[in-house]
């Protein structure tokens, strides 16, 4: 990206310019929640997401505190039908007994719309980060996993995109070569790193071959897990955002929760998958695919940097990205996940 197209970016009317506070609670007015004048916007750079104290309990057990969570959908994303099937999902795994906190349904449907903005109202539900370092809650958060995959697996998704080497890696070459966004110093290293990268990355595929696929919750990461501590009502993990939702291999669920050197991740992945197997049996031919499915969404983060640029909040937040050292970085991370995907992968 040139200093020039980086300057302009944040000028650039962008889709979140008309959500004010008052749209915000205009919005729950209209499926009849009224909110008392205290919003707080929730961290999150892909859509907007606000808690917000409402005037008066609406009569349902699941608003605890009568605070609710307005998530008004990046414009363009997502369609309605996509939505809905994360939302029919959720719905599914809750359905369950899965503890995946899912948008409340208000005048029959949990899509609505106002203001030219998608929007869904959750309940609140407080929680910490879980302590990864301690075995016992990888495997319970491994047999919870599970089950999410026992309910994935039952159907396809019809509507949302499958996360693949297309997908994530082709496409998002596309749209970094399509706009101005590598620096002329920079621009032929990352595509030789790159096409080197997913050479390897399909051989590893290949390799491998065919794994179920299956609906996942697509960006299992530590953040998108609360913990409540034992002793606690609900206590244990509580999936949130599914708005990465997906269809891929079971590991992609798995692997964001690793870190640290190999024995670390090696003693995570045997927790993970140990709480895993109680319910389900893992397929270990894709251990072969972390390293893969990593390099993918290292690419694939870059693409969705670029694709949100006019948007204020991410020049503001991610002013590195663009420059020459920012794509240097990049080609690094490429190098060495080239070699890492042509290492043996992790045993459980």
């Amino acid at each position: 990206m040139t200093e020039k197209s980086k300057a302009t970016a944040p000028a650039t009317l962008h889709a979140y310019e008309p959500l004010t506070p008052d749209l915000v609670l205009d919005a729950l007015a209209s499926v009849g929640l009224a909110g008392d004048g205290r919003l707080m916007a929730l961290s999150s750079y892909e859509n907007r997401v606000y808690q917000v104290h409402l005037e008066s309990p609406v009569g349902t057990d699941e608003l605890a505190g009568d605070v609710v969570v307005a998530k008004f959908y990046r414009p363009g994303r997502w369609s309605d039908a996509q939505i809905t099937e994360e939302h029919a999902f959720a719905a599914e795994l809750m359905a369950a007994e899965i503890p995946v906190i899912g948008p409340l349904v208000l005048d029959g449907r949990t899509v609505h719309h106002f203001g030219g903005f998608s929007f869904s109202v959750s309940p609140s539900r407080g929680g910490r980060r879980p302590e990864l370092d301690n075995l016992e809650v990888l495997e319970w958060i491994g047999r919870f996993l599970a089950r999410i995959h026992t309910v994935g697996s039952a159907r396809p998704f019809t509507h949302r995109p499958a996360l693949n080497l297309q997908t994530f890696g082709n496409a998002s070459r596309d749209v970094l070569l399509a706009g101005d966004y590598l620096p002329l110093d920079m621009a032929s290293r990352w595509h030789k790193a790159f096409e080197e990268a997913m050479l390897v990355a399909q051989a590893v595929f290949e390799s491998v071959g065919d794994v179920q696929n299956l609906r996942l919750h697509g960006d299992c990461h530590p953040g998108n897990i609360l913990w409540t501590p034992e002793g606690l009502p609900g206590a244990g993990p509580h999936f949130v955002d599914l708005d990465d939702a997906r269809t891929g291999p079971a590991v992609q669920d798995l692997w964001m929760l690793l870190s640290g050197e190999r024995a670390q991740c090696t003693r995570q992945l045997g927790a993970l998958v140990d709480g895993y197997e109680e319910f389900r049996e893992f397929d270990r031919r894709e251990l072969a695919l972390i390293e893969p499915l990593r390099t993918l969404r290292l690419i694939h983060y870059s693409a969705w940097l670029a694709q949100r640029w006019h948007d204020p909040i991410f020049p503001i937040n991610f002013p590195w990205f663009g420059s020459s050292d920012y794509w240097k970085g990049q080609v690094n991370m490429l190098e060495e996940q080239l070699e890492a995907m042509q290492e043996a992968p992790l045993v459980v």
